[in-house]
């Protein structure tokens, strides 16, 4: 097959990205009121249904993992893009909450196939070592999701109803998406080295000081995934909790995304010249430094919003390049696969444990637990620099 230009190939999957992030992931953030006004079904429950299929996900993601290592991303990713408008066709067509919990468990398989881990195992299996380029533009790309998507959603809800919108999602994922992952993304080059067909879980080839490894960004994955559920679940809920106005709040809540998207350029403008573990670093740090910040209730809240989001923009970047430069080319696809099992999970189970610390103990509360889990998280990273 004739070798296109990493740019193509990138733009193309970038694409892909928003429109499996915003027909999935964000979906709900739109969608739930309508739904619930249209059905009478309870508002937790129908959120709830996303926690669900992030749980499947999870499930679903070494074994995403283990076959693209084998066959590459593109058969990968396009199921996804069918399995996703499976989802949103039996969502739209759901005549119970029951129907629509097992439409959301459909999805849960599409994103465990579709979005950010997926994506980064098939630029790794592409381009290899040098594939943290590729994987830092992609995150660029998909931070645009929820600019694009969220506002599609609402224009789509306005002219065609809330199933009307999963209809019209189906349909743009499969005449849309799916060309692309099958037209422009290319076939996988042939493993270098070991073939990881004769170790495709991915746990022969590791050293001891490689499990150490494994296990500690096992950990940083699962309490940032933790983190940042919650704060994105509830981050307007705690500022109006400490007497900021819902006005307000969307204002400075807002100012997350734009920080998400400058902290990647920055990012992507030093071109590589840093092993990624310094990227993990300054993400955690600015997350914990913005929600320290957040914590101690001073006035500068705008600050705290702006050094979470840019720690958490980075942290997306680290998340996809850190474990090629640990573990090599040839089993990133599954370890990373293996990784996205507890972030998912605790990104499913999260935001209930926050609302409920929320409800308990008010966001003085919530607050500390993030604290805490942050300063926990800077402290496995510590434990990774010894071992690296």
């Amino acid at each position: 097959m004739r070798r296109r230009p990493r740019a193509v190939v990138i733009s193309a999957l970038g694409v892909v990205q928003i429109l499996t992030w915003g027909t999935s992931y964000y979906l709900l953030t739109v969608l739930a009121p309508p739904i619930a006004a249209d059905t009478g079904w309870p508002l937790p429950w129908i959120i709830g249904s996303l926690s669900a299929g992030l749980l499947v996900s999870g499930l679903v993601s070494p074994h995403v993992g283990r076959t693209i290592g084998q066959a590459g991303g593109r058969p990968v990713l396009a199921f996804a893009t069918v399995v996703l408008a499976l989802g949103l066709l039996v969502l739209g067509l759901a005549p119970n909450l029951p129907v629509f919990f097992l439409g959301w468990l459909i999805l849960g398989a599409g994103m465990a196939a579709g979005l950010y881990d997926a994506a980064f195992a098939t630029l790794g299996r592409l381009y290899g070592a040098g594939a943290r380029p590729a994987i830092s533009t992609l995150t660029l790309w998909g931070g645009f999701a929820s600019t694009v998507c969220w506002p599609l959603s609402a224009f789509l809800v306005a002219q065609l109803g809330w199933r009307g919108t999963c209809f019209a999602y189906a349909g743009l994922l499969l005449a849309l998406a799916l060309p692309l992952v099958l037209l422009v993304l290319p076939a996988p080059p042939p493993l270098p080295g070991a073939d990881i067909a004769t170790d495709p879980a991915g746990n022969g080839p590791l050293s001891s000081r490689e499990r150490r490894a494994f296990m500690l960004l096992a950990g940083i994955l699962t309490l940032g995934g933790a983190t940042t559920a919650i704060v994105s679940v509830h981050l307007l809920n705690l500022l109006q909790a400490q007497g900021t106005s819902l006005a307000t709040a969307v204002s400075l809540g807002a100012l997350v995304g734009p920080s998400q998207v400058a902290a990647r350029v920055i990012e992507m403008a030093n071109k590589g010249r840093h092993h990624p573990i310094w990227t993990l670093t300054a993400a955690m740090g600015l997350i914990a430094l913005g929600l320290l910040l957040l914590w101690a209730g001073v006035s500068i809240v705008a600050l705290a919003l702006v050094l979470y989001g840019a720690g958490n923009g980075v942290y997306s970047i680290a998340r996809g390049t850190l474990p090629l430069a640990l573990f090599g080319p040839v089993r990133y696809a599954p370890l990373l696969g293996r990784l996205a099992l507890p972030n998912l999970v605790a990104q499913a189970l999260a935001p209930s444990l926050g609302a409920v610390v929320l409800a308990q103990g008010g966001a003085s509360v919530t607050l500390s637990l993030l604290v805490v889990l942050t300063l926990l998280n800077m402290g496995l990273v510590g434990a990774l620099w010894r071992v690296h």
